[in-house]
């Protein structure tokens, strides 16, 4: 690689790794796959402490599934020697599947979390090696009551709070958002204002199937929620959220994205309705926000037509580049685009790979 930086972007697929390099975020170079055949679901990218570790949340159909990293891009692979995420003997469980790998902060180096199916968190204190569960939503009384989405119980996303130690967010389906103000002993449910319209009651305190949430890049009590049915905003770390659907052209689909500087920047991708997950009209487009979801705008310059191009909630990322951030995304159509230019434009990285399932990109020396 030399000195000079690049851009990375690790693309777990249903059959295989890929990571495409670029030094100009235009032209890119594209290698794997790695682990073919094998569901990757989940990848990370970890640049804390002058490293570059990529993990990848694997599924092999004989051995199950583990947590694998890279720390030469993708050159050899590490699988820790008693699988870095077991559930203890007492629990009963047995891992299905690692649906989110989460580095923390710059500030709380080796701390790595996952989001796993059965729904649970997992927090690693050695970037990766080896994990633990987390009792305190292991045992939470609500647990009995989760559901699972069409997919499957999983815990997919976990926010750690940047200013705050102590306070996590995460995100199940289904269950909703659950939030802990004492660095994951306990949790309580924060979905009050999120609807469940496939529930006798509306808006329980629980069981919402919230597909994905992300954190506001200035303010750490505002966060961002795409649910099952629904688009939503809190200003207050998830006590109320607020519908910020209007001027969307639908309120379903599976990721959002935020602006890694800018406040109230934020991206969202609509499909048509619970019932035809296709983007809305057939057009693959991003809808950008710069004021917290109170106006939208349509970005889709460089995407294609097309009913399968249906992007998962993993399989969306926002780089920390200094200059202009860059996105990409992933479809079930196996393409991979990406943009330099925070959506104005797109390009096309990577065309006819198996369905996309987790994207991650970061700015490496």
């Amino acid at each position: 690689m030399g000195n000079a930086a690049e851009t990375v972007i690790a693309i777990g697929t249903k059959k295989g790794l890929w990571l495409a390099r670029s030094t100009d975020r235009a032209s890119w170079i594209l290698d794997g796959p790695y682990f073919l055949n094998i569901e990757v679901a989940s990848v990370a990218i970890d640049t804390r402490g002058g490293r570059t570790r990529v993990l990848a949340g694997i599924n092999d159909w004989h051995w199950g599934p583990a947590v694998v990293h890279s720390d030469d891009l993708g050159a050899t692979w590490t699988e820790p020697e008693h699988g870095a995420i077991k559930f203890p003997a007492d629990t009963g469980a047995e891992l299905a599947r690692i649906w989110h790998l989460r580095p923390d902060t710059d500030e709380r180096p080796g701390v790595v979390w996952a989001g796993c199916e059965p729904i649970s968190v997992w927090k690693s204190t050695d970037s990766g090696e080896s994990f633990e569960l987390n009792r305190g939503l292991w045992e939470h009384p609500h647990r009995k009551e989760w559901g699972e989405g069409f997919g499957g119980p999983a815990a997919h996303t976990i926010i750690p709070d940047r200013e705050d130690a102590k306070t996590l967010h995460v995100a199940m389906s289904t269950g909703g958002v659950y939030r802990s103000r004492d660095a994951g002993g306990s949790w309580e449910p924060r979905n009050k204002g999120i609807s469940a319209g496939f529930m006798p009651d509306e808006e329980p305190e629980f069981g919402q199937c919230v597909h994905r949430i992300t954190a506001d890049a200035a303010d750490h009590n505002r966060l961002y929620a795409q649910n099952h049915g629904g688009v939503y905003r809190t200003d207050n770390g998830g006590d109320e959220w607020v519908s910020i659907a209007d001027g969307l052209p639908a309120d379903f689909g599976f990721t959002f994205l935020t602006h890694p500087r800018r406040a109230g920047t934020a991206w969202t991708i609509p499909l048509h309705s619970d019932f035809q997950r296709i983007p809305v009209g057939g057009r693959l487009a991003l809808w950008r926000t710069d004021d917290a979801g109170l106006t939208w705008a349509e970005q889709r310059e460089g995407l294609p037509d097309g009913e399968y191009n249906v992007v998962l909630r993993d399989a969306a990322w926002v780089d920390e580049h200094d200059g202009v951030a860059g996105l990409y995304f992933g479809t079930r159509a196996g393409e991979v685009f990406a943009s330099s230019d925070e959506g104005a434009s797109f390009s096309q990285v990577a065309e006819r790979l198996p369905d996309v399932l987790s994207v991650r990109a970061a700015v490496v020396a």
